[in-house]
């Protein structure tokens, strides 16, 4: 247990380094103690412009990458395959689609996307569970009818960028993965609801825990599995929904983090959602710090940088997979 408190903290203290140096370094440079005296003394102009420009962009990274690694977790207990994953499944693609076509046609409405992103969301997972489900879930048939989903509702998606609408454009800078131009609105919209799916999601270890065993077994021990699964898909949804609305569609934080967290901390999700939420964090921190520093003044999305790490993952994960060897 002691090995495992220690990688919290190393892991909380890397994200605060990283948070601090993320701060000091772009277009404008600060020291440490320029930033730490300008931030108390409101004196500083420099300071004054990371406060109101680079802060917000850093915690709606550190809050996009915690909620989509936490969603990541949820939803591989309760779909039982470790390849579950908010934006490979689709779920990303549904909220970003289902918001940006209701914002198309009703532009008025634009405040509430986080709202049309869960719906979409909602809606994406509940066609993975209805297409996927033959007596009991199939990992595999999950993961291509997932696949599937997300291709179609990131064509339908990507319709919309030939419309060339000033309405379009706004949504769409709106659900881009860059983190230009993040507000305090955007980090208060995020910290609202993300952290409701967060506080939530650290109670429902016990339940991912049970939903290890066979439902028959579940069900032996007390557990209502069907509403237990219904609840964590929804807290899974809500986070993946929200990240997608203010931070983009940025796939395989929910993959990484969890195969990670598992083989530094064990498979007992009481200690796994915690954990991913700071990895998660950290991880889409490191992505936008490098794609906003490596090229600069250039950018490179975050998403861009995610799948190229992510991809190759999962190609490691998929041949390491027992469980997919075979198809019914």
């Amino acid at each position: 247990m002691l090995k495992k408190i220690s990688l919290f903290l190393i892991v909380a203290l890397l994200l605060i380094a990283l948070a601090i140096f993320s701060a000091m370094t772009g277009s404008i440079k600060v020291s440490f103690w320029e930033l730490l005296q300008g931030l108390f003394s409101g004196t500083n102009e420099q300071v004054a412009i990371i406060k109101d420009l680079r802060f917000p962009r850093i915690l709606v990274a550190m809050l996009a990458g915690a909620a989509l690694a936490v969603s990541g977790v949820l939803l591989q207990a309760v779909m039982k395959n470790p390849l579950a994953e908010p934006g490979i499944i689709g779920i990303s693609s549904g909220a970003g689609f289902v918001s940006l076509t209701i914002i198309t046609i009703f532009p008025m409405l634009y405040f509430w996307s986080p709202l049309f992103s869960v719906l979409g969301g909602a809606f994406a997972c509940y066609l993975v569970y209805s297409l996927s489900w033959k007596a009991q879930l199939n990992p595999l048939r999950l993961l291509l009818v997932g696949i599937a989903i997300n291709a179609t509702f990131t064509g339908l998606g990507q319709t919309f960028n030939y419309r060339g609408s000033y309405a379009v454009t706004s949504v769409n800078q709106a659900i881009s993965s860059v983190f230009t131009m993040k507000t305090w609105d955007d980090v208060n919209i995020l910290a609202l609801f993300g952290g409701i799916g967060l506080f939530l999601a650290h109670f429902l270890g016990s339940w991912c825990n049970m939903l290890a065993f066979r439902d028959e077994t579940a069900r032996n021990l007390g557990l209502r599995v069907v509403r237990v699964r219904l609840i964590i898909s929804a807290v899974a949804v809500l986070l993946a929904s929200v990240a997608t609305a203010v931070g983009g569609l940025i796939m395989f934080v929910g993959l990484l983090v969890p195969h990670i967290g598992r083989t530094l901390v064990g498979s007992d999700y009481r200690l796994l959602i915690p954990f991913s939420a700071l990895g998660g964090a950290l991880l889409i921190l490191a992505a936008d710090t490098i794609g906003r520093t490596v090229l600069a003044p250039a950018e490179i999305p975050a998403s861009i940088i995610m799948a190229v790490i992510g991809g190759p993952f999962l190609i490691v994960m998929l041949k390491r997979s027992d469980r997919l060897n075979k198809m019914d």
